[in-house]
């Protein structure tokens, strides 16, 4: 329980970031997440999984990036292909990809920060609520299809001593 109290107040003090420190920590998780999951595969030699990430990454920019030229909205910054959110759809890949290979606590951290991505889209105004949604949708649909359940891991989030970090362990 102190673990969650630790991980909610560090939460809650993102969002009282100025822009521009919200949009880098955006910019970071964006790439942070997916990269964690696909690290995951890489670190536990997980083909299956590994295979999996290829799949779900790839019909998550393929559909984003299709829908962003195709529909080409009005970003609120006055910018071009708001619609959907690919910072979004990208960190909601990476953290339902945790969730469907390695389960839903371990997934927890990657959500927040996926949901910090969102958020932090919509607060730089570099997209509208539904872009973000949208991306979410995509991003977590394009996982959900692709990911079947790998059952030899143990996956901690560890917070002690100020530290913060995930534990992995193996199983034979």
């Amino acid at each position: 329980m102190k673990k969650i109290g630790i991980l909610l107040v560090f939460s809650l003090n993102l969002f009282a970031l100025n822009n521009n420190s919200i949009a880098k920590i955006g910019d970071i998780l964006q790439v942070a997440i997916p990269s964690i999951a696909y690290g995951t595969t890489l670190y536990l030699k997980d083909k299956k999984g590994e295979i999996e990430f290829y799949k779900s990454f790839a019909t998550n920019e393929i559909i984003t990036y299709g829908l962003k030229y195709s529909v080409n909205k009005k970003r609120p910054n006055g910018g071009k292909h708001s619609f959907p959110s690919g910072h979004t759809s990208a960190s909601f890949q990476g953290a339902t990809f945790i969730y469907k290979r390695y389960g839903l606590k371990y997934a927890i951290p990657a959500y927040l920060g996926a949901t910090f991505v969102g958020y932090s889209r919509v607060k730089v105004k570099a997209h509208y609520t539904i872009d973000v949604v949208a991306g979410a949708v995509i991003g977590s649909l394009s996982s959900y299809y692709f990911t079947t359940k790998y059952k030899n891991l143990e996956v901690k989030p560890v917070v002690m001593n100020n530290r913060y970090g995930i534990e992995l362990i193996k199983k034979w």
